[in-house]
C-alpha cells in the first residue's frame, strides 16, 4: 500500500540505523500477488544481502520494528494489503525451525518473486541441504515477475 518504492528504500534505511550493514541489494521486481492475496494490486519486491550480529529471532524483531514503524497493522489478517513485509529468507547456511521463524524460509523455491532477486545478488546459491536455487527458478518461470528500478 501507499509508495511502494518508497516503503522499501525506508527499510533498507531503517537496517542501516539497526546497525545491520547491507551489503549488496538486487534490483526492485514488480511482482502479482500469490495465493490468499491475489485480489490486491501488485506487490514490489527486492532482496538484500546484510551482515549482522543479531541472532534470528533478534532479527526478526528488527524487521517487525521496521515494518511497524512503515506503517504496517502488526493485527492485520496474513495477507492483508501492507505497506511493507520483510522475511528472512537465508541466514549463513542455518537451518531454524521455531514457533516463530522458520530457515530457510519455507516459500523460496516456490515463489519466482523471491528467487529473481536471491539469484541477482548470487547466481550459484543454494539451500543449506544443497538444493540449487537457480535449478528451482526454472520450474516457476511462468509467476510474472518485472524488473522495476533500483532499491
Amino acid at each position: 500500500m501507499g509508495d511502494r518504492l518508497a516503503h522499501l528504500r525506508a527499510a533498507r534505511a531503517a537496517l542501516q540505523r539497526y546497525e545491520i550493514d547491507v551489503l549488496r541489494a538486487s534490483s526492485v521486481y514488480e511482482t502479482a500477488p500469490q495465493g490468499d492475496a491475489l485480489v490486491q494490486g501488485d506487490y514490489l519486491n527486492a532482496c538484500v544481502e546484510v551482515e549482522t550480529e543479531f541472532d534470528p529471532e533478534a532479527l526478526l524483531d528488527v524487521c517487525k520494528a521496521i515494518e511497524s514503524a512503515e506503517g504496517r497493522d502488526p493485527d492485520a489478517a496474513h495477507h492483508a494489503p501492507r505497506t511493507l513485509d520483510i522475511d528472512l529468507l537465508l541466514l549463513d547456511g542455518r537451518e531454524l525451525d521455531s514457533e516463530r521463524l522458520r530457515l530457510p524460509h519455507p516459500d523460496i523455491l516456490e515463489r519466482r518473486f523471491v528467487l529473481e532477486p536471491l539469484l541477482e545478488l548470487d547466481p550459484q546459491l543454494r539451500l543449506p541441504d544443497g538444493t540449487v536455487l537457480a535449478q528451482a527458478l526454472a520450474r516457476v518461470r511462468d509467476q510474472r515477475v518485472e524488473r522495476f528500478g533500483e532499491l
